[in-house]
């Protein structure tokens, strides 16, 4: 893989786990930061996924986040292959609602830390507005673009009550 100065790296533990990243990818194309999408099994395909954190070593990345459902142990096996933070996204199953995923990422052993989001879409989203927030700390440009969509989300929940407020007096 040549050298593309992507600062992000999503790996999802396989592509089921598609349909939770669309509306992040969108948050991390609006404050255009570079990232890099792949699939790889901390499970079937171990010696894959150490090569693509190799290659994201290699190409000077920043963060990774981790999709992945059932056992999770993707971001805990990335993790441990990097000293650069790890954002975990578990995903839910209908076996067991996700949370066997939610306790692989969040409860790492002491020195390996993962930084663990919620469930799915809603997490996916979060875990690209951190990196956004992280990534600000060393780029005015993402973090000066930071401030306005706060602003702009609390506009929308003002103008939301503004039109749905209901007032009883009875």
């Amino acid at each position: 893989m040549t050298k593309n100065n992507k600062k992000i790296l999503i790996v999802l533990g396989s592509e089921s786990d598609l349909n939770v990243t669309s509306n992040g990818l969108k948050e991390l194309e609006h404050f255009a930061i570079p990232y890099t999408l792949r699939i790889a099994s901390a499970h079937r395909s171990p010696e894959f996924l150490h090569g693509i954190i190799s290659d994201f070593e290699n190409q000077q990345g920043q963060i990774v986040i981790c999709v992945a459902g059932k056992s999770a142990h993707l971001a805990g096996v990335v993790a441990s292959l990097t000293c650069k933070p790890v954002l975990a996204v578990p995903v839910y199953s209908k076996e067991t609602a996700g949370f066997d995923a939610l306790l692989s990422m969040g409860q790492m052993p002491k020195g390996i830390p993962v930084a663990t989001m919620g469930f799915g879409n809603s997490g996916f989203i979060n875990a690209c507005l951190l990196a956004a927030e992280i990534l600000g700390l060393s780029c005015p440009k993402t973090k000066e673009a930071l401030d306005p969509h706060r602003i702009d989300m609390a506009s929308k929940v003002q103008q939301s009550d503004k039109q749905n407020c209901i007032e009883y007096n009875g």
